[in-house]
This record gives structure tokens, sequence and C-alpha cells, in this order.
């Protein structure tokens, strides 16, 4: 008797997170299934990983599996669903589906990538529905902080599966398609059995503003300024975008862009007409020919990142463009957690400049692109899931979006974390199984396991500091010379006033003069003894303990 199909999902990044969605839908049985991929993204690293670029999940299990891979399908083209395409898919070269923004950032991010391979990409309308595979797959017009985001409504003879993406509920969103609640609703009277919906903003009660708020407060803002605005934004929000250069044209100002990030936003989505009816986005050349009173700059940088334009212009660094006092700078973002001391350093550096900030603490120049519980409820109402399984947060996100899950009358919730194989139907949904998950990085050039790029070693460093010390010796292992030694991050001298060199340069002659000279023909076994006494003559004096390199040359 043939094994039954079963629908199972596995995360393999941004459950029990934030950022790094990847997510998997395996349909066949357990020892025989096709696998479709939603999203590839990525997440940026904390200081646990000092020097790394960037963070991806690992994909060793797709890899194992990538002959069984129908698709890459990418709900929209924020950074956490679609940044770490242009790195993982010349390890799986599957199919990949996205609509037409989606598909030119990914072609203007493989274009702006150094030795990047071409991703092919079938392009798809909100709307529409294809097989991929074993998988009828309805890409639902959703609304969300970026055009053409995405749910997938995934049919099988068993059940459908609604992935949500993310999103919320906004009915005028500033540019394209608004939240498609009729289809939603026809979904639901089909029969969604498992919805795995958005987390991120589960635990805050009522509903999230629409982002026509957001453009008309801005509107009133620069209207009401006296000097040159700045604003900052997440420049994937065209919407934001659109309504900064339309708060701009109605206040009678010229808008400059700064930042290249946000420059290769607009040509794409200037090229899909997202941006028609708008004046010229000036370049930042243009910047000081313009009136104080004339002028807004869209700059990169909400979130205090070190090379973009904001960041540089707090700083006093950036080649075209410096701002003076009584000019503003509007925050038209939310600081993505962790982010809090890269932000506050910028906000430090204007206003030591006597410029007036902005922030959505003092008016609405922000909205959420995630939904709240009015809006999660809304949406249970629409669609009647069986089961709901609370995705993209991190453990507080995925308990609250689970309890309120449960007092909507969903009679079943699962909560599970990357790694987790969750049978969503038929029987019932639970986890049955799991898979590896876990961390790659990419740091400068080269891509792979956090440990094999040296992190642990810089964590150690930045605690501790490094010394190398190097000794020449003749065949018959006597010195030829004295100890090179070399400190990295490490005091100079001791309490006494004594030099560390020295210090460590005694120990290293005394622990030579130790080795008895039949043994000192082993340059390993010298070099080891040489690094434990030079490490052990700092850590006395210091408390601390150094990283430590012998060298042994043999003349």
């Amino acid at each position: 008797m043939a094994e039954a199909n079963e629908i199972v999902f596995l995360p393999l990044g941004g459950v029990g997170e934030i950022g790094m969605n990847l997510g998997l839908y395996g349909y066949g049985p357990e020892d025989d299934r096709t696998w479709l991929v939603v999203d590839v993204g990525v997440t940026f690293a904390g200081p646990e990983l000092p020097g790394i670029d960037l963070v991806l999940p690992d994909i060793s299990f797709l890899e194992s599996e990538k002959n069984r891979i129908a698709g890459i399908v990418i709900t929209h083209a924020h950074e956490d669903h679609y940044g770490g395409l242009v790195h993982l898919w010349p390890l799986l070269r599957a199919p990949v589906y996205a609509t037409p923004f989606t598909a030119g950032l990914i072609e203007a991010k493989v274009e702006g990538e150094p030795g990047a391979e071409e991703i092919p990409v079938t392009v798809v309308q909100q709307g529409q529905r294809l097989n991929i595979g074993p998988f009828d797959v309805e890409f639902v017009a959703m609304s969300h902080s970026i055009p053409e985001p995405c749910a997938l409504a995934l049919r099988f003879k068993e059940g459908m599966v609604l992935h949500t993406g993310d999103w919320k509920i906004d009915l005028k969103p500033g540019l394209g398609l608004p939240i498609d609640l009729k289809r939603l609703e026809e979904l639901g009277n089909e029969g969604v059995t498992a919805l795995v919906c958005d987390s991120t903003n589960a635990y805050r009660d009522g509903f999230s503003p629409s982002e026509s708020d957001v453009g008309a407060e801005l509107t009133r803002i620069m209207r009401e300024a006296k000097q040159r605005v700045a604003v900052t934004t997440f420049s994937s929000n065209v919407a934001r975008i659109r309504a900064i250069a339309e708060a701009a044209a109605a206040a009678d100002r010229n808008l400059v862009v700064v930042g290249r990030s946000m420059r290769r936003v607009i040509d794409v989505a200037g090229e899909l007409g997202y941006l028609d009816g708008l004046p010229p986005f000036l370049d930042e050349d243009s910047y000081g020919f313009l009136p104080r009173e004339k002028t807004v700059l869209l700059c990169t940088g909400s979130q205090g990142e070190e090379r973009a334009a904001l960041s540089r212009i707090a700083a006093g660094a950036h080649r075209n463009i410096a701002l003076a006092k009584g000019d503003m700078v509007i925050f038209s973002a939310r600081t993505i957690p962790g982010n809090e001391k890269e932000v506050g350093a910028v906000v430090n550096g204007l206003a030591k400049t006597g410029v007036q900030i902005v922030t959505d603490r003092d008016a609405l120049v922000h909205v959420s692109g995630h939904p709240r519980r009015g809006e999660l409820a809304e949406l249970y109402k629409l669609v009647q899931p069986k089961v709901v399984v609370p995705v993209h947060g991190e453990p507080f996100h995925l308990a609250a979006h689970g309890e309120f899950a449960c007092s909507q009358g969903i009679r079943s919730v699962v909560i599970a974390g990357n790694g987790d194989i969750i049978r969503l139907f038929p029987g019932d949904a639970k986890v049955i199984d799991e898979a590896p998950f876990g961390l790659m990085v990419v740091d400068g050039n080269v891509m792979g396991d956090p440990e094999m790029t040296g992190v642990k070693e810089r964590r150690k460093l930045a605690i501790a500091g490094a010394l190398v010390v190097s000794v020449v010796l003749n065949r018959a292992g006597d010195m030829m010379d004295d100890p090179a030694v070399a400190l990295f991050g490490i005091p100079e001298t001791d309490t006494e006033g004594d030099p560390m060199e020295e210090i460590v340069r005694k120990a290293v002659t005394g622990a030579l003069s130790g080795i008895p000279k039949a043994r000192r023909k082993d340059d390993d076994m010298v070099a080891e003894a040489l690094r434990r006494a030079a490490r052990a003559s700092v850590t006395s004096v210091w408390g601390k303990k150094a990283l430590c390199k012998a060298l042994v040359t043999r003349v």
C-alpha cells in the first residue's frame, strides 16, 4: 500500500528570530517529498559576529534535496526575504518566481555584486495562479511597506495552505494594489486548512495606521519647516519614497537623493511606473545650488549603517552634503532591534550640529508594515483556518500570536522553530521530525560556516588582544638574536612601568633555556613551549588571556 502524501512546513530561518526568512513546503510521502522554497532572506551580524557582512540560513538540508526542489518563490523584495538569493541560488539552481518589482531588484542586486551569477527569474503578477511542480500556487495581493507583496495560496487535493508573507491591512497603501480582502474571503470559503502567518506585531492591539496617513503628516511638516529637511527611510519602501516626493512637491521643495541603494530602488520603481507624475529626483551634486528653504534630502541610513549617507552626514564626512543648525532630519522608519546604538550615534552627531530630530515619537512619520491584533482577527474571520502556524518573529512574538489565535477560536496552533518539520495535514498538525539548520555567513569574499571565518578568534581579540613572538635558532637550538615581540591590543607596560615587550622577551628566553638541547630540534615543540611562556607572562601581569602565536625559524 502506497504511503499517503503529507504537506509539511519546514522553516530554516525566520522562526524564533527576526529576519533571514526561508521556509520550505514539502509534498509527498516522508521518503519522497518535493519541496517549494519560499523566500531566501538575510539578516545582519550583531556584535557576536565581528566583521561579518551578512548572515544567511544554512541550506545544507536543501543542498541534499536539491534534485527535489520544484522552485523558489519570493514573496516580496525586502532583504530579509530575498537578500540571500544572490549568494545561495548558485548552490541550488532551482527556478525562481517573483513579481516585476522584486525581479527588478534581484537583477539590480546581481549587477551590483561583483562576480555574482545571473539569476533567471520567471516574472509573475499579483493575482496570478500557476503550477510549480506539484504545487498549485496563487499569488494573492497583500499590503506591506514595499510594492507587490504577495501571500501564497498553496492548493493540494488534501487541503489548502495560506502563507501570508509580510502583510498588514491597508486599503490606501500609497501605490500598487491594496490588500485583496475579497479574494482572501473567497479562499476562506473555498477552505483554508492551515495559515502560516506573520507574527511581528502580534503583541500589539488595534490596527496599524495607513501609509496615506504618513504622507499627509510629512506634507504638513515640510510646509512648516523653515530650512532644509532631510528624510531617511528604508530604501525599499517605495510608497514612502513617493509620499516624501509628493510632500516635497506640495511644499514647493526640490528632492535630492543621497545614497546608492536609494537610487537603485528609485530606478527600478521608475521603470515600472510607480513614480510616474512626480517631479525629477535630483542627484546630490545639485545640493549646493539649492536654497535651504527649498530643499528636501532623501537619505539612506535609517538604521545607522556606517557607510550610509546619513551616517556620513552626521559625522561631517560626506563629500557633497552638510546640514546646519536649524535644519531638520525626519526618521521615517523604526529602529530595528539591535541597531539602537548605531542610530543613537547618528542622532547625537546631528544634535551636536543643532539639527532638529523628528521621529515617530514626535509625529506620524512612520507606520509598521505588519499586522496588529485587530488585523490578525480580521484575517482569521476571512480565511477561517483550522490550523495557525506563527512565523516571522522571536519566541515572544510567536507566543503572543499563538495565544491570540487560541483566544480567537483557532482550534490548532503549532509553535515551532527553525529546523522543525511540521505536518500541516492530513491528520493533526504537529512537529513530526527535524532537519539540520543553522547559519552561514558572508565575510568579505568568503561564504561559509561562521567559525570557519575566524570569528571565534576575533571575539577573543576584542576582549584580550594578541601577541606574536618570533625566534631564530641555529641547528644546535641556540638563539641567534633576541626574540622579536609584537603586541596587539595589549597594555604597553605593567603597573610599575616595565615594558610588556621586555617582560614577554624575558619569559621566552627563559623558556627556551629550560628546554634540553636534545629536544630543541623539534620546532613544533619549541614553538608551543614559547607560546605558553609568552601567554603566561602577559596573563600574570594583565590578568587576561591573549591570543598568542610563536614562530620558530631555523638557520
